[in-house]
């Protein structure tokens, strides 16, 4: 029997863990071939504990055990020069990018009027210039083949704002926008753009930003509004699913669309 996504390649950032590494594995289920990129490596902001090397190992041997081929990718999106060999080293291996999983991002809490330049600098350029400069390099491939879908992973906070996350925000409905004018230069091409907005999700990043404002992750969820179904976060195969529907024929008239999946909190 034919998997759906049989032969196709899908390239994700963010990929060692969370919600990239997740998607991949549903992608890989589906027969699909996985490039995982990750920066792989601490940063010096945000102090959370990032993807590691030791993690893209082993995803892609959990893809190789599903029957399905990996390719390792170490970049920083906001490095040109990195992702272009990314990107290259990909098409040289599979031929062509059917999926662009732009997932890779950070968050960090602080009053607007308290970050220091480099907190804002490197929100917006990991969020969203990094969005923009991988697609810099995937979508002159996508309109060579005529075909393809983007998935830019935003947030609830790419439709609203956040307290003590104004450059958290301030990316994600920048990313939210460049969804949008993406999708409207694209569609001659046949490549289909949508902005995925999740609530909190159940990710070593959630924990992360829970330790550093010396909290547990419950404890954070209840803090805030809070969903309006009785969950404090959603799951990242809650995340995967969305991406492989949004990715799917199923959706092959919905673009330039914000896929919202909040658990209700924006109705709240």
């Amino acid at each position: 029997m034919t998997k759906e996504f049989s032969n196709q390649v899908v390239f994700i950032t963010g990929a060692a863990h969370g919600q990239g590494r997740e998607t991949a594995l549903a992608f890989a289920r589906e027969g699909a071939k996985i490039a995982a990129l990750d920066v792989a490596k601490p940063l010096s902001y945000p102090s959370y504990t990032l993807g590691t090397n030791e993690e893209l190992v082993s995803l892609k041997k959990e893809i190789e055990s599903l029957g399905s081929e990996a390719i390792l990718l170490t970049a920083d999106v906001r490095n040109s020069k990195e992702v272009e060999v990314a990107v290259t080293e990909t098409i040289s291996k599979f031929g062509r990018i059917d999926v662009l999983f732009n997932n890779a991002g950070i968050c960090a809490y602080g009053y607007s009027h308290e970050l220091t330049e480099e907190a804002w600098d490197s929100m917006i350029d990991i969020n969203l210039k990094g969005a923009w400069v991988v697609g810099r390099y995937v979508i002159p491939q996508m309109i060579k083949q005529k075909s393809g879908v983007i998935i830019n992973n935003s947030s609830i906070a790419g439709l609203r704002g956040m307290n003590r996350l104004s450059h958290y925000a301030a990316s994600k409905w920048g990313l939210t926008g460049l969804s949008k004018s993406w999708a409207i230069e694209l569609a001659p091409y046949g490549i289909r753009v949508n902005s995925l907005h999740p609530t909190g999700v159940n990710t070593p990043m959630n924990d992360g930003l829970a330790a550093m404002e010396g909290a547990t992750p419950i404890e954070i969820a209840e803090r805030s509004a809070g969903n309006l179904l009785p969950v404090p976060w959603v799951e990242t195969e809650d995340v995967a699913n969305a991406v492989l529907f949004l990715s799917s024929k199923k959706s092959r008239y919905i673009t330039g669309s914000e896929f919202v999946l909040d658990a209700g909190l924006l109705t709240r």
